[in-house]
């Protein structure tokens, strides 16, 4: 059984940084197509980074620039280095992944809807202050 589990979040000021990681058991990181959603509150669920299991990366509109998705195959673990953080990106950040073998744009379209993935995370909090 596939299980992802995220840590890396917090509470930073406007402008900082942070780096989830989403540690993978049960399956190897490279296999998967893996990615995050993120969930404000009062918010839509919202794709927010992918990459695939080619080594193509997608990203929603409003963290291009901003975020760097990226892959350890040793230590099976999925990352996001989040840059400029700025109050709209606070919420939950959850790791999904999928064994199908989506492309980046193909899982970055559907990942918000539940179900459309094979594996989800619990979740972890990032709170931005202005």
């Amino acid at each position: 059984q596939v299980q992802l589990v995220e840590s890396g979040g917090g509470s930073v000021q406007a402008g900082g940084s942070l780096r989830l990681s989403c540690e993978v058991s049960g399956d190897s990181a490279r296999t998967l197509t893996m990615g995050w959603i993120r969930q404000g509150l009062g918010k839509e669920r919202e794709g927010v980074a992918v990459l695939d299991n080619f080594g193509a990366t997608a990203y929603a509109y409003a963290v291009k620039g901003r975020f760097t998705i990226s892959k350890d195959s040793a230590s099976n673990t999925l990352f996001l280095q989040m840059n400029n953080l700025k109050p709209d990106d606070t919420g939950t950040y959850t790791c999904v992944a999928e064994k199908r073998g989506m492309t980046a744009v193909q899982a970055l379209a559907v990942m918000r809807i539940w179900g459309a993935m094979d594996y989800v995370g619990k979740g972890t909090l990032v709170t931005i202050s202005s």
